[in-house]
């Protein structure tokens, strides 16, 4: 996923995965009329977010607490305090830099407050309830499956990286036998330490595509990225070029595979996989299609700008603070461009950032946060390699080199990849490079993820309870059946 840049309560999405944890609350040993489970909906603009405060007590008493995001399938951050005067809670999340305050009305079973995190405040009425609200995900799969699943794990040998993930293949036996060997496909994460099923807000988007794929008869290799599960490695100190060498050690593993027809391999890539799969294409002839799901056409300049944009229209920022905020991350991104050396790049990032503080840094310094603590995270993120390579990266360049069949695929909503940019340059580079079979769609109503959403904005991508839109698996797996029994 390519997503940089967000307001404060987007930031709060990330670090509620971030900081998720599995340490259940203690059984409640209070009177405390504040004790339970707590549940409201956070709204900010368009967007929806429940969220859930259960306040417990220990053995001895003390009040404790804990935050939960069903729509994100995060559960259990930890409350740094729990305290309660009379009607009055508090309830701080020093994680995340948040806290509840609200007041209990005089039955106890509903609180007026408000929810403040990066500096700002957002109404969130709280009513009692008997127990966290259960998370719907109607597509995800069930075992036992109706094909065979397998462990594996092989090596990039020139990166010195090993990688782990899932093998999922038709059976040749049974009631729902197919006769091998399979056309395979490789699933590309986007953009972040992602795993095999590319899980986010309690998603898990390439489990429901291998699943799918699967009972169509086609093999599905998907893995866990560098640094993820047992793959070694790290993301953010390699680059999306580093990358394809780990798509390209897929291809030589299924290459392998006597289940495999080695003629019929392709790739499917997911946002910044929509950048490696081009590049890996260019560099094998084993690879007999490609399909870009919400892949680029543009720089990662360029996708930062417009998604930023985007994003923050939909959260309801106002347009003197999107032209301040696009106007401050294209200096910071001259500064990235012009100079090569990384301790050199350091101390200029930190210098300019450090100037413009007062601006900038309205937010940090109304909860209390240094500078210094404000300004190195966002300096680590910029100077790694990853996202130095990704900015100035043009997709374009390996499109034009690509010969097989490609399928181009882009949500309507979708507001980290627009469409109607994005398609355009895919298409345009592809027939200038001489590719005969090319298919681009843009498909109605669908979001980043290619799920059915009312507004596009990320905040509602944990709410939806479809993971990947029927439509958009049925027309790859149509698109692949074509090419493969050519």
């Amino acid at each position: 996923m390519i997503t940089r840049g967000f307001s404060s309560i987007l930031t709060l999405l990330a670090l509620l995965s971030l900081l998720s944890t599995r340490n259940a609350c203690s059984q409640p040993k209070h009177t405390s009329p504040a004790i339970g489970i707590w549940q409201g909906t956070l709204e900010v603009g368009p967007a929806k977010l429940r969220l859930v405060i259960k306040i417990t007590s220990s053995e001895d008493g003390t009040l404790k607490g804990a935050l939960d995001s069903p729509d994100q399938g995060v559960s259990n951050i930890p409350a740094s305090g729990v305290r309660v005067s009379g009607d009055s809670v508090l309830v701080s999340v020093a994680s995340i830099q948040g806290a509840y305050e609200g007041i209990l009305d005089p039955g106890k079973n509903s609180l007026s407050g408000t929810w403040k995190q990066g500096g700002m405040s957002f109404p969130l009425p709280l009513t009692r309830a008997e127990s966290v609200p259960e998370v719907r995900r109607p597509q995800m799969p069930a075992k036992p499956y109706p094909y065979l699943e397998e462990e594996v794990s092989y090596e990039n040998t020139t990166a010195g990286v090993k990688l782990t993930g899932t093998l999922t293949l038709p059976r040749e036996e049974g009631p729902e036998a197919r006769k091998g060997p399979f056309p395979a496909v490789i699933l590309i994460t986007g953009s972040g330490p992602q795993d095999r099923d590319e899980s986010l807000f309690g998603h898990k988007p390439f489990l429901v595509l291998a699943d799918y794929l699967t009972r169509r008869g086609i093999a599905v290799l998907r893995l866990d990225d560098r640094g993820i599960g047992g793959s070694s490695g790290s993301v953010m100190n390699s680059t999306t070029a580093d990358f394809a060498g780990d798509v390209l050690a897929g291809v030589g593993f299924l290459k392998q595979r006597s289940e495999i027809d080695r003629t019929k391999i392709g790739l499917i890539g997911h946002s910044e996989g929509g950048i490696i799969a081009p590049l890996a294409a260019t560099q094998s002839r084993d690879i007999a299609f490609i399909i870009l799901m919400a892949g680029t056409g543009l720089t990662g300049e360029e996708i930062l700008v417009l998604q930023t944009d985007l994003i923050a229209r939909a959260s309801g920022t106002k347009e003197e603070e999107i032209t301040k905020t696009l106007a401050r991350n294209q200096q910071l991104y001259s500064i990235l461009k012009s100079e090569q050396d990384s301790a050199a790049l350091s101390d200029r990032l930190i210098a300019h950032l450090r100037s413009t503080w007062d601006e900038w840094g309205t937010d940090y310094q109304k909860q209390g946060m240094e500078m210094m603590k404000a300004i190195e995270p966002q300096v680590r993120q910029m100077t790694t390699p990853w996202f130095r390579y990704f900015l100035t990266f043009d997709p374009r360049t390996a499109l034009k080199k690509v010969r097989c069949p490609v399928l181009a695929l882009n949500g309507e909503k979708d507001l980290q990849v627009p469409h109607a940019e994005n398609l355009k340059e895919i298409e345009k580079a592809l027939r200038e490079g001489g590719n005969k079979d090319i298919t681009v769609k843009m498909l109605p109503g669908l979001n980043h993820l290619f799920q059915t959403s009312a507004t596009g904005a990320p905040t509602e991508y944990g709410s939806i309870e479809e993971t990947i839109s029927p439509t958009a698996l049925k027309v790859m797996g149509d698109w692949i059946d074509q090419r493969v029994k050519k």
